[in-house]
């Protein structure tokens, strides 16, 4: 799985879960929610997410594959 994929994962399950503990726990997770949120937005226009720096500092898939199989 490429690095993108494990963002698109921690990001998504991150955003689940803050969801969860504000309705279940206390309604101050939303700041969570909208943190992660932020990070996408900015990663979007400045090209840089720094989950993306620490997932491949520990190793986990590359950057991109060389050739990506057709998701459709």
């Amino acid at each position: 799985m490429t690095v993108e994929r494990w963002i698109r994962l921690i990001a998504g399950s991150f955003i689940m879960i803050s969801l969860a503990l504000a309705h279940w726990v206390n309604p101050n997770w939303l700041w969570f929610t909208l943190f992660v949120g932020a990070n996408l937005f900015q990663s979007s226009l400045t090209r840089w997410c720094l989950m993306e720096d620490i997932l491949i500092k520990l190793g986990v898939g590359g950057k991109k594959p060389a050739r990506q199989p057709a998701d459709c």
